[in-house]
């Protein structure tokens, strides 16, 4: 009776999982993904404050090393390293999620981004950004648009759940969002995770429709979209204060 029950919940799952073509590990493919709509603001305000502004988040700092509320729920530490050269340290729940160098060109035109995104097992995921200035200057402050990124590549994972649940996980940072489909908000927790984060999803055939909150109010939407043959999950999506469109290209693992 046991085995019958175990291998009828196995058929049900596979069933499940048919249903949901974008069931699986995915890993990002940067060479096919495109953020060339995306920027990132820098402005140099009075008193020595700084602001940025990426993806829809603000925040303010100082170039003392110190820590800063990041918008997010969580903390950043930026200084001038000198020979136009900045760095900065995230943290969420006291722990490092990554480290950033920022290096000016001599000519001012570009700024590349060389950073370690942390892993939960200990090691870091490093990519380089490198952006070409729309805007602004002298020096770090201005408008930045996205040119090229690459490096490490982050991992996903979308696992079936009871009849109508998916979980939606990033193997990397040890996110988890527990989510049933029906547009209704459910919690996201991770180590790694501020508080207050919160996904509704909503399945449209080969497309799943996501919305992710924070504190209640709306940070970005996207749709992920299977191909026909099964191979490649497409993510396209922007901030909610609209612009900065993205395309994320996944490849099943």
């Amino acid at each position: 009776m046991k085995r019958r029950i175990v291998l009828f919940c196995a058929l049900a799952a596979a069933a499940l999982a048919a249903d949901l073509p974008y069931v699986g590990k995915w890993k990002v493919n940067l060479d096919k993904s495109d953020f060339g709509h995306t920027t990132f603001h820098i402005e140099s305000l009075p008193g020595g404050e700084w602001q940025t502004t990426a993806f829809g988040v603000t925040a303010k700092f100082k170039m003392d090393g110190n820590e800063y509320p990041d918008g997010m729920g969580g903390t950043v530490a930026w200084k001038d390293a000198g020979n136009n050269t900045w760095e900065s340290v995230s943290k969420a729940k006291g722990k490092v999620t990554a480290n950033d160098t920022l290096k000016l060109s001599a000519d001012g035109k570009t700024l590349t981004d060389s950073s370690k995104q942390m892993k939960l097992d200990g090691g870091s995921n490093d990519s380089t950004t490198v952006y070409s200035r729309a805007s602004g200057g002298p020096g770090l402050a201005g408008k930045w648009q996205t040119k090229k990124v690459s490096g490490g590549a982050g991992m996903i994972e979308m696992v079936a759940s009871g009849s109508d649940g998916l979980t939606f996980k990033d193997l990397d940072q040890g996110m988890t969002c527990e989510s049933k489909l029906d547009g209704k908000d459910y919690p996201c927790t991770g180590p790694m995770l501020p508080p207050g984060f919160t996904s509704a999803l909503k399945s449209a055939g080969r497309s799943l429709d996501l919305t992710v909150k924070k504190d209640g109010k709306i940070f970005f939407t996207a749709t992920y979209t299977v191909s026909a043959d099964g191979k490649t999950l497409t993510e396209m999506g922007a901030p909610a204060t609209g612009g900065d469109k993205f395309k994320i290209v996944f490849d099943r693992m």
